[in-house]
């Protein structure tokens, strides 16, 4: 991810470069255009505050930032309507291996956490998903043993109950240890079995089944709801052909895609995450449209660049975009344009 202050920077384009509802029967959510949270997770929930997040088959997932570093401040509540999943960025640090808080930023304009929390049951009550992100180009949250992995587990278990946030997302841009990262999710599952699992990995993390993120992904397979992986700041990578696609094109985002698609991951769970602005990264900015002519390729085969995909994928997930502040910053671009074309998609 990217930001001016605080969080996300373009120092990681260089650093890369080199390294549904409770009680409702599953059959009226199909209807509906709906699914839970996961490909295979349970309608309903445990905990004092938990309820089973209705994301659609088709979402639009966007980062809202809970600071101001030059883009469009906003409330929860400002957040366009066209936003499924809204990614609450970010989670805090504490002295406590793994274990994370969260902490309004007086920035944002919040009287108290109280109001807060209200916006978040008025997006819910709307059919979003208000998830807590975990990371950021600055975030080091570090679950590399089983006490941080139980730590992480219980912050955000507690988090999610203090709060109302329907789960969590890992964006953990220093690396990540699959084995313990796998753990602490399940553990947070274990508690909250409807739990949204998102995660924004940067474009190298995902290159094989074999890094790290993609065996966390693969290891939370049965719940996990999307990887939506950061298609920037990364410069050329290779596609799933072995040939080699620079960023900022159709190609780079349907064949970097091709790669979790073709790796384990259910088509549902992935989605292509891009800047909302040419502001909103160091590099990598590509238009609605041509984000939109990606999720046709993959999805019908249609409107594809040089590379065109074996096979169609019509259940990939959607969109992601950093930020939903930038996005405001340029007229609502991604949320109407790529919101749109993500909502229709078959």
């Amino acid at each position: 991810m990217f930001g001016t202050t605080r969080k996300r920077g373009t120092t990681r384009a260089g650093r890369a470069r080199g390294r549904v509802l409770a009680g409702v029967t599953a059959a009226v959510l199909a209807a509906a255009g709906l699914v839970a949270a996961g490909p295979a997770a349970a309608v309903g929930a445990s905990g004092p505050t938990a309820r089973t997040a209705a994301v659609p088959r088709h979402a639009l997932t966007g980062y809202w930032q809970n600071f101001n570093n030059g883009a469009t401040v906003q409330k929860l509540k400002d957040v366009d309507d066209a936003y499924d999943i809204i990614a609450v960025a970010f989670a805090d640090t504490t002295g406590q291996p793994g274990a994370v808080t969260f902490t309004l930023d007086p920035a944002v304009g919040y009287g108290s956490a109280a109001d807060f929390k209200a916006d978040i049951k008025a997006k819910q009550a709307a059919g979003k998903s208000v998830v807590l992100s975990v990371g950021g180009e600055r975030g080091a949250v570090s679950v590399n043993d089983g006490t941080s992995a139980q730590n992480f587990a219980d912050s955000i278990n507690g988090l999610m109950d203090e709060y109302g946030f329907d789960g969590v997302d890992i964006d953990l841009e220093s690396g990540l240890n699959s084995t313990y990262m796998t753990q602490a999710l399940k553990a947070v599952h274990a508690k909250h079995s409807g739990v949204v699992v998102t995660m924004a990995p940067q474009t190298i993390d995902m290159l094989s089944p074999q890094n790290e993120y993609f065996k966390t992904a693969l290891g939370i397979k049965d719940f996990l709801t999307v990887v939506n992986t950061q298609f920037y700041n990364s410069g050329s990578m290779n596609g799933c052909d072995g040939k080699v696609y620079a960023q900022g094109s159709v190609d780079f985002l349907t064949a970097l895609a091709c790669t979790q698609l073709e790796g384990g991951l259910d088509p549902s769970q992935v989605g292509l995450g891009v800047p909302a602005s040419p502001s909103a990264a160091g590099g990598g900015y590509v238009s609605p449209s041509v984000v939109n002519a990606a999720l046709d390729c993959l999805t019908t085969g249609n409107n594809c660049g040089s590379f065109k995909p074996s096979r169609t994928y019509p259940g990939l997930r959607g969109a992601m975009t950093w930020s939903t502040n930038w996005d405001a910053s340029n007229g609502g671009a991604f949320a109407s344009q790529v919101g749109g074309h993500v909502h229709g998609l078959p």
